[in-house]
């Protein structure tokens, strides 16, 4: 364009001389133009700045609040988390900080479930009056019953929504960082009665809060403790929760793009599995997880019978992760499964795919390590003992993992009565079919299938783990696994 104005005014002074003043005008108001469009970008720059500025914000929550309060300081906090992330929504704050005094959080008009749509910090721990942070002495906690059921649907209980997504974003965004909430929806879900004298009801003795957990879809809520409404487009922290109880996946979200850091946790009695992070970017390259310092017991399988799922972190297709300094203990079916796998054209994205397990602690699951088997059929289980000799162009780094020995501080800190009935766990199935029956007869005689019956009675399956023996495993081994909240 300039060389072209150029090759015009060079013309036109050749050709007409008198033009001149005409075209000294005509280049100052370009010049003019220029410097307001300028101006305009650096106001807009500006604002931006100012924008950014302002989202470092930090709202107040306690239950001890009120809802007319502008939550802008200790002494005036909100008593809703929702509201005031509907005020950091509005407003448009990314960055802002919510810090959250102890108590139980349900959301808006007691739902059961918040939604985050600003890359925003939750943080909770704190004291009534905000002078002192303490995790685990000052409890944050979402803990719904059933009086939510029927009102959270399929919304995790965390809820992030598509705001947060970008199907043009190549690079993260924002941050969204959960710190110091624990999550039990132990009170939500339906069990058996906890009466051990009735084997049906799957409850090992008299010391079990509930019997085992009903697997049928329609008797239980359908949703994560922490789950994404499609992809996330940036970074995501989360560390210092307590994700226990969850009957649909622990944590369960999308990554469309940046690091994603889970440190400092600990997982407890979670369906299906705890934790199942999916990337978006189809090169495979665009998001990568750091999971570490986490322990993670009691993942349970998908349903009584316990013949699949059950995992503590499930790799999942399209994202590279680093797995280290976790404890995983007691999983019904895998700690670790990388069953997903790319095929067919995909499988040059596939080839690029890191998975990195490291210097983690293992104890009694079903398998430490669960893979596709070439040779078809079941799934390949492996024992810590023998990952050193797993393939190193899909798993390149796994040094420094190990078993725990009975007697280790962890193993002390688990609920015993729990842990001694998991070791024992039978599931006892029985069936009965009678061709000769009335019933099959008469079926037979109308050209219907005969019928028979089995029963499945597992001794144990998800029954609820008690919150403040959860609350003990932060800690208990030095180096390994979640520790003392900082």
């Amino acid at each position: 364009m300039k060389r072209l104005f150029s090759f015009c005014l060079a013309a036109l002074l050749i050709s007409a001389p008198a033009n001149a003043q005409f075209l000294k005008n005509l280049g100052n108001a370009i010049n003019k133009s220029a410097s307001q469009s300028s101006q305009q970008s650096q106001q807009k720059q500006e604002q931006k700045q100012a924008q950014q500025k302002k989202s470092t914000k930090i709202y107040y929550v306690s239950n001890a609040g009120t809802a007319r309060a502008d939550g802008l300081s200790a002494a005036t906090p909100k008593k809703d988390i929702q509201a005031v992330l509907n005020i950091i929504r509005d407003n448009n704050e990314d960055g802002a900080t919510i810090r959250i005094a102890e108590g139980n959080y349900l959301g808006y008009m007691n739902v059961g479930y918040i939604e985050i749509a600003n890359w925003v910090t939750l943080e909770g721990g704190w004291n009534a009056d905000f002078t002192q942070r303490d995790p685990l002495k000052f409890i944050t906690r979402m803990e719904p019953t059933q009086e939510q059921q029927g009102q959270n649907t399929s919304r995790g209980v965390i809820h992030t929504t598509r705001a947060l997504d970008d199907v043009m974003a190549k690079t993260p965004k924002g941050t969204l960082t959960i710190d110091g909430i624990f999550i039990n929806l132990g009170f939500e879900n339906n069990y058996m009665p906890a009466d051990p004298s009735d084997p049906r009801n799957g409850c090992p003795s008299e010391k079990f809060e509930t019997g085992r957990l009903l697997d049928n879809p329609q008797q239980q809520p359908q949703h994560q403790i922490f789950y994404s409404d499609g992809w996330i487009a940036g970074n995501v922290i989360i560390r210092n929760c307590l994700i226990l109880n969850g009957v649909y996946f622990g944590l369960q979200f999308s990554s469309r793009c940046g690091e994603i850091e889970i440190y400092n946790n600990v997982f407890v009695c979670n369906r299906m599995s705890a934790v199942r992070i999916q990337g978006g970017d189809k090169n495979g390259e665009a998001s990568h997880v750091d999971f570490h310092h986490n322990t993670i017991a009691f993942s349970w399988c998908r349903d009584k019978e316990q013949g699949d799922m059950g995992y503590g972190y499930e790799c999942m297709t399209y994202i590279n992760c680093d797995i280290h300094h976790n404890i995983f203990a007691c999983n019904n079916y895998a700690a670790i499964a990388r069953t997903h796998v790319l095929s067919g054209p995909d499988k040059v994205i596939e080839a690029k795919r890191k998975t990195n397990i490291y210097d983690n602690a293992f104890f009694l699951n079903a398998a430490d390590l669960q893979l596709p088997n070439s040779g078809g059929g079941k799934w390949l289980n492996v024992k810590v003992e023998n990952f050193e000799d797993l393939d190193e162009a899909i798993i390149p780094k796994v040094e420094g993992n190990f078993e725990l020995k009975k007697g280790d501080s962890f193993v002390d800190a688990l609920d015993q009565d729990y842990l001694e009935a998991f070791a024992n766990l039978k599931v006892v199935t029985s069936s009965s079919f009678n061709p000769n029956s009335a019933a099959n007869l008469y079926r037979q005689a109308h050209g219907m299938n005969m019928q028979g019956t089995e029963t499945i009675r597992p001794s144990m399956y998800g029954n609820r783990y008690n919150f403040d023996k959860a609350l003990q495993l932060f800690g208990a081994k030095q180096g390994y696994g979640a520790q003392l909240p900082k």
